[in-house]
This record gives C-alpha cells, sequence and structure tokens, in this order.
C-alpha cells in the first residue's frame, strides 16, 4: 500500500475546504479556479494537477462523502440501528460545512440525488415485505418513502444547525423509521 504524501492531503485539503467556503458564500456558475486558488492559497496550476475543473472537483467531494458514509455503514452492520445511526449523525455534525453547502446550494439537487440513493442502498438491507406493516407494498415505493424521509430529516436538522445531538436525532429518527420498516 502507498502512503499518501502530507502535502497532498493538505492541499487537496485546503482546496476542498476553500472551494466549500466559497460555494456557502456564492452561486457555483460565478465561482472560478482562480477563487479556489487564491483561498486555498494555492496556484491555479496546483488546482489543475488534482481535478480537471471545478465540476470534477464538486463530484470528487461528493464521491468522497458518499463513499465515507458507506464505508460507515459497512463498519457499523453488526450495531443495532440506533448506535449505527448515532455514528452517520456524528459524521453529518463532523463535515457540516460540506452538508450544509451542498443541502443549500445549488448543487443540492445533484448532491441529493446521490444521498438518497446511498439510502436506499442502505436500507435495502432492512426491509422487509414479506411480514408486519409493508407486507405486500413495492419494495421500491417503500425504499423511495424511507430514504427520501430520512434524507429530509437531515436536511431539516443541518439547516436548522443541529438542533438535537447526534445520539437524540438518532433517537428520533429511529423510532420514526421503526414504525414505517
Amino acid at each position: 500500500m502507498v502512503k499518501a504524501d502530507r502535502r497532498i492531503i493538505r492541499t487537496q485539503t485546503a482546496i476542498k475546504k476553500a472551494f466549500l467556503e466559497i460555494m456557502s458564500e456564492k452561486k457555483f456558475e460565478s465561482i472560478t479556479v482562480q477563487d479556489i486558488a487564491d483561498r486555498a492559497d494555492v496556484n491555479r496550476a496546483t488546482i489543475y494537477l488534482h481535478y480537471l475543473d471545478k465540476f470534477d472537483l464538486l463530484e470528487k467531494i461528493i464521491a468522497e462523502h458518499i463513499s465515507n458514509m458507506s464505508e460507515l455503514c459497512e463498519a457499523e452492520k453488526d450495531l443495532d440501528w440506533i448506535e449505527s445511526t448515532v455514528h452517520c449523525m456524528e459524521y453529518l455534525e463532523e463535515n457540516f460545512l460540506f452538508f450544509s453547502t451542498m443541502l443549500a446550494s445549488e448543487g443540492a439537487p445533484y448532491f441529493r440525488k446521490q444521498f438518497v440513493q446511498h439510502n436506499i442502498d442502505e436500507f435495502k438491507k432492512d426491509v422487509d415485505l414479506t411480514k408486519g406493516k409493508n407486507s405486500g407494498q413495492s419494495e421500491e415505493i417503500v425504499l423511495e418513502f424511507v430514504a427520501n424521509a430520512y434524507v429530509g430529516v437531515v436536511e431539516w436538522w443541518i439547516r436548522n444547525e443541529m438542533p438535537y445531538s447526534p445520539r437524540e436525532m438518532a433517537e428520533k429518527v429511529g423510532e420514526l423509521l421503526e414504525r414505517n420498516l
């Protein structure tokens, strides 16, 4: 396994942070690579060394967070639902700048679609349509409903600057999901 150069990691982190900060301040289409370079205190060439353009940067940031959430879910598959959700909510809290920016910006529909799909994939593991309240329901409809409800509550939580702790949110969301799964 090749160890990543700390300078590269530090540079990419600065670029991503600068980009998200700028996205929270102005519209995506008006952001330039020079804006990002100035905020990150790097040359434009450095950005182009790591990313094709601002679209590639956005795509890679989104993919990184979706991947991190998938890995988190996989690592915690043996925990009970509430404990697993607490860790997910903590991840959202730790990455507030990213999630608040993505859910409040023009990138929101694109990000939201990927976030919903990630949750559909995760909830698919828990949905049982052979018994209980959802017996006979369409799996596709149940998954869309649950994933969109979950993402909607996360959006509310983040837009309202997280008025509940990750544990409180996990418990509240867990109770709601248990009623519907």
